[in-house]
């Protein structure tokens, strides 16, 4: 495929309207066979579909033979209903209201199997209960509803800790209407620059996990599946036992990411087109790149990196502008164009309700983002 310098240029960009979401199918496609050479064997993989929120990405994700997904909204869910995926899992734990939203997804698209996570008790019994009086249930009384426990490795968000966990595990079994899936365990803290750091890192947090699932199967159950691992991590648990990888980053990737974890080699494969729209004087100029056209909450310093411009630096920004400092005598004029690559490209996708498609070097259509919403119809 083409990898020169400016691969983001394109022939039609007056057509555009800025600021605008541009993806590049191409390198999608790139980045997915990328992702399944980075591991053994591709039942390794379960992809968060956080980043790319629509269907044509994710359907270029299940075209290569990856089955097993993961999301985590509802909108997210039932995307990947529409796309017949074969088997989805919310990590999210969900309260009544969205578990009950999980029922009509999972009537709506019977061709995926979902599943979901819990971290105590009670939410596994409110699971169980809602399920039990669901006409899912209904319909074939031999289903049981999949649940991960959500174990703390050390990301501090949700879960419960690994020595706790056990009591959970063997309440789940009891319970008439679950039935125990996997532990889930995500650690998106680990992101030391030096892999070999990270590697030890992830070892130290996950010790207490593989201590657990070796009891399990000590008191002569199925070693059980781990879920494990973001963008920065999955490569390394995908060497552990009976695991599942979920990296979600690759499949547009960004600056943010790029910088960060040097041993990766995805592709820029989004971007936002900003314009120049204003002079305010000698020395600034004005863009449409607002909060509202990309993620903003990092530092101003580090939201976008101009792949056609590298040393321009905000200096202020609003909803729907960004101030940039480009000193006196320069050449830039309104209208001109500027390829803003996002430091953080999963909240920046969520900002569009479409992204422009290049392909062949030319707009040619666009991409729904149809799960940035927290509903499509369930």
């Amino acid at each position: 495929m083409t990898n020169h310098d400016n691969w983001f240029q394109f022939q039609n960009i007056d057509e555009v309207d800025s600021p605008a979401l541009i993806v590049y199918p191409e390198r999608v496609s790139e980045n997915i066979e990328r992702l399944k050479k980075t591991v053994s064997a591709v039942n390794l993989l379960r992809p968060h579909v956080k980043t790319q929120k629509n269907i044509e990405a994710s359907k270029l994700i299940i075209s290569q033979g990856i089955n097993k997904l993961k999301c985590a909204t509802i909108a997210e869910a039932e995307m990947l209903g529409m796309c017949e995926a074969k088997d989805v899992l919310l990590a999210y734990q969900p309260l009544k209201a969205k578990f009950l939203r999980l029922l009509n997804v999972m009537e709506a698209y019977p061709k995926t199997k979902y599943s979901c996570l819990v971290d105590n008790v009670q939410t596994a019994q409110m699971i169980s209960d809602l399920f039990r009086s669901s006409s899912v249930y209904a319909s074939n009384k031999e289903l049981r509803m999949p649940v991960c426990i959500d174990l703390n490795v050390g990301m501090n968000r949700t879960g419960i800790k690994p020595e706790l966990a056990y009591h959970l595990y063997k309440e789940i079994l009891n319970l008439p209407s679950l039935q125990f899936m996997a532990f889930h365990a995500y650690d998106g803290h680990n992101r030391d620059m030096d892999v070999v750091e990270r590697a030890a890192h992830c070892d130290r947090d996950f010790k207490e996990a593989e201590q657990l699932r070796d009891r399990i199967e000590q008191e002569g159950h199925d070693f059980p599946l781990l879920i494990a691992g973001g963008s920065p991590t999955f490569a390394i648990h995908s060497s552990r036992r009976n695991v599942e990888c979920s990296p979600g980053t690759f499949i547009f990737w960004d600056k943010g990411y790029h910088d960060a974890l040097p041993e990766q080699d995805f592709l820029y494969a989004a971007l936002v087109l900003s314009r120049v729209i204003s002079l305010p004087d000698e020395s600034k100029i004005c863009i449409d790149l607002g909060h509202k056209s990309i993620a903003s909450e990092n530092e101003l310093l580090k939201r976008a990196y101009f792949l056609n411009a590298p040393d321009l630096k905000p200096i202020g920004q609003n909803e729907e502008h960004m101030i940039i400092e480009v000193g006196k005598g320069h050449n830039y004029k309104i209208g001109d164009a500027f390829f803003a690559l996002p430091i953080h490209i999963c909240p920046t996708v969520a900002l569009y309700d479409h992204a422009t498609i290049i392909e062949n070097g030319k707009a040619s259509g666009s991409w729904k983002i149809i799960a940035r919403d927290r509903k499509i119809n369930y």
